[in-house]
């Protein structure tokens, strides 16, 4: 079945903005979210820098009996569930369990919890460990969790490709409609800012040392170095076309195409595969180049990850031939989360006719890129092109476009 499948609610969780509202507010307005740690002492650290979201207080969101049993992550993907239904106008206990599922991705699971945890049996004993460590750490915790909040029987599932795995997500969402599902939660949550969290990020030797907010992470820059952890992503619902628009709900946009690749075995010769994740997304939406109105970069924030996305994306545009931005500058690499969120600025940008700016960045001229700087771009924004690469060689790419 080739049905069309559009995205009909949104629910951000964002280092610079809460809700969309605040999000896209913030976004336009070049807010960065980046700053140092609070939520440990970071000065023992190499990187003390993260995009952290503010002001979240799971208790005003969520029932008491969920707090023991969840981490930060699964309260953050919760919330912005609950956000992206009511966005939708979508009342879960007015439909069949088994019309709705949940597929979402993960790069991490619930670190804080597990980290807790361990800190109780090493420190006070085994009968101090709570029971829910059993999946309160899992990196499907997520999925479990809304669904069993919301009652959803249908399919189930969550992709672990680290920072490309948020449009898989989608993608999987996509085919899971097109086989009959009416409605299916996706999109992706990460956070892991905690002491062992951190180590794990650190053990990367990607992570940017800057103690400067504003220079720390920067894409397509002459002096990138590397790049800023942030937590947070955004929760997205995906309808049937024909279903949604016989309930009167209104659509951000359509998941037109989705291409992914993995890249070949370092020192082997063969190029890399993000460019060729491009052309099937393309292929897969029925577009060609052109028909795309901005490109939403994945951004490293690498010299030689840069130069690899940065060719990809003039091999199949042209030089300086799309408008291209990186509004992650201003949260951090949310893992999984941050394709997600990418794709709800999309959808936002063809909603408002804007391109979101990329902040702070002094783009090196080797890359041909028409970056989006500092300030948004009025556009007529109809099509737009998500891409998102996760460690370990995955490579994925989505296509969103305008819905009449």
């Amino acid at each position: 079945m080739t049905a069309s499948v559009v995205v009909t609610g949104l629910g951000i969780a964002s280092p610079n903005g809460l809700g969309v509202k605040d999000y896209w507010s913030a976004t336009l307005g070049g807010k960065n979210g980046i700053g140092r740690i609070t939520r440990f002492d970071p000065s023992s650290y190499p990187a003390r820098l993260a995009g952290e979201i503010p002001g979240f207080v799971a208790e005003d969101h969520l029932p008491s009996r969920l707090l023991p049993q969840t981490d930060r992550v699964t309260r953050l993907a919760l919330v912005a569930t609950d956000w992206a239904l009511q966005d939708a106008d979508v009342d879960p206990a007015q439909m069949s369990g088994f019309d709705m599922g949940v597929i979402t991705a993960s790069a991490a699971g619930g670190f804080e919890f597990g980290q807790g945890e361990l800190q109780n049996l090493w420190g006070r004993g085994s009968q101090y460990v709570s029971a829910y460590q059993s999946f309160a750490w899992f990196y499907a915790v997520n999925s479990g969790q809304i669904s069993i909040r919301n009652g959803m029987k249908g399919p189930a599932g969550v992709v672990v490709s680290e920072g490309a795995g948020g449009l898989d997500a989608v993608a999987h969402a996509r085919r899971q409609i097109r086989k009959g599902t009416s409605l299916i939660v996706t999109g992706a949550v990460d956070a892991s800012i905690c002491p062992w969290g951190w180590v794990a990020q650190l053990s990367t030797g990607k992570l940017s040392t800057s103690d400067e907010p504003a220079r720390a992470y920067l894409p397509f820059d002459r002096d990138c170095r590397g790049y800023v952890p942030g937590e947070g992503g955004a929760i997205l619902i995906t309808e049937d076309a024909d279903a949604a628009r016989a309930r009167g709900a209104r659509s951000y946009g359509e998941i037109a195409g989705h291409g992914s690749t993995m890249d070949p075995r370092p020192g082997s010769g063969r190029d890399p595969g993000l460019r060729k994740a491009i052309e099937l997304a393309l292929a897969d939406a029925g577009a060609d180049p052109g028909d795309i109105d901005v490109v939403f970069a994945d951004g490293a924030g690498d010299p030689e990850p840069d130069r690899i996305e940065a060719e990809a994306i003039t091999a199949v545009f042209g030089a300086r031939a799309v408008p291209v931005t990186v509004p992650k500058t201003m949260t951090g690499r949310l893992y999984s989360g941050a394709a997600p969120l990418d794709l709800a600025a999309a959808l936002l940008a063809i909603r408002d006719g804007v391109i979101p700016p990329t902040v702070h960045v002094d783009p090196c001229p080797d890359h041909l890129l028409d970056l989006v700087l500092d300030q948004p771009r009025p556009a007529s924004v109809r099509s737009a092109l998500v891409l998102a690469r996760g460690s370990g060689g995955f490579n994925s790419a989505m296509v969103v476009r305008a819905t009449e």
